[in-house]
């Protein structure tokens, strides 16, 4: 989670991860910007209220799960302009649950003015956390490196100048090595070009969210990709004003890459007692929020009735679509918390 950015010669290459890093989080990045990056792309918390809805069910899940401590904790890392946490507590209302609450942004942008006091903004999450975690398309954004295979048959790192140029610069380490030996084996046996994206600091970022837990459930959800599906080219790719772009590291475009969750999940056993995947749509039909559409005869009894339920079946049909956002993987990790029912069905 803390960035160090990169202070080179904006004209000169750098590794891509140095390169995303200043491009998404320096001073003048893509995610400092005001407008935040609902004005650029569009996630499932902003498609649909729903979204929130599955939260907060899984936010009571975890609460009787952990025996209803005195002080609960959602935390949203990666939170954008708060929106999750904001859906959520208007649709606690006057809950007895927000009396324990405590709500917490992790995001490096200045806190927004009209943001309410009772959230929390922070640039990192905090420690001793009791409640859930979650972090959504966050991990897609933490910075990564790119390599390819060179016309020696030899890993190269790629380095990037601010307008997009590339080049081929030294070869991997010995850490970076070793995690594409592991993570990334198919890419080896490819051919020249071909690509693959480090996950070393997305493993720490998540490694290090999962440990903020003293007791609970974290949740990451993002696009991804499996040890046996790894893409041969990468993923690397931009966004700017709801469109797919070049992914070129000017602050003016989000950056963004799939994540190896299943890398993300072994970094942080050593912290869980206990590991689930399962994409969108199956995680959201199980807390609830299905695509079914209600009966076409309810609408003659009931017509304000059934377009509201037609309003929220089209709405979550969005959300589970699974060429589309159900298709997110789901990795979820515990401590010191028993297994989620949701999860075991």
């Amino acid at each position: 989670m803390d960035h160090t950015h990169a202070d080179a010669d904006t004209g000169g290459f750098l590794p891509w991860s140095a390169a995303m890093d200043r491009a998404l989080y320096g001073p003048k990045g893509f995610f400092r910007h005001a407008a935040g990056p609902a004005a650029h792309f569009r996630t499932s918390v902003h498609a649909s209220p729903l979204f929130a809805t599955a939260v907060l069910q899984l936010l009571r899940e975890t609460d009787a799960a952990l025996g209803h401590p005195p002080r609960l904790s959602l935390v949203d890392i990666g939170a954008g302009r708060a929106e999750l946490l904001t859906s959520v507590a208007h649709q606690l209302g006057e809950d007895p649950l927000w009396a324990r609450l405590h709500l917490v942004a992790v995001e490096l942008a200045d806190r927004p003015k009209d943001l309410p006091d009772w959230i929390e903004w922070v640039p990192r999450p905090p420690k001793g956390i009791s409640g859930l975690i979650i972090a959504n398309e966050w991990l897609d954004n933490v910075p990564c490196d790119v390599v390819e295979l060179g016309p020696d048959g030899r890993a190269r790192l790629v380095e990037v100048a601010p307008d997009g140029s590339e080049q081929l610069a030294g070869e991997p380490n010995n850490s970076q090595q070793a995690w594409l030996e592991c993570w990334w084996p198919t890419w080896r046996t490819g051919e020249v070009g071909e690509r693959a994206e480090i996950g070393l600091m997305r493993d720490a970022a998540w490694a290090d969210a999962v440990a903020a837990l003293d007791e609970g459930v974290a949740v990451a959800i993002d696009y991804a990709h499996a040890v046996d599906t790894r893409p041969p080219l990468g993923s690397l790719t931009g966004y700017a004003g709801g469109r797919q772009v070049p992914p070129i590291p000017d602050g003016r475009r989000d950056l963004t890459a799939h994540v190896a969750l299943d890398a993300c999940a072994a970094a942080a056993q050593h912290v869980a007692d206990w590991t689930r995947t399962l994409d969108q749509r199956t995680a959201l039909n199980r807390l609830g929020i299905t695509g079914t559409r209600p009966d076409l005869a309810t609408a003659a009894s009931n017509p304000l009735g059934y377009l509201r339920a037609l309003s929220r079946a089209t709405s979550a049909a969005e959300l589970t679509d699974p060429a589309g956002l159900g298709a997110f993987a789901w990795l979820v990790q515990g401590v010191a918390v028993p297994t989620l029912s949701s999860l075991e069905k």
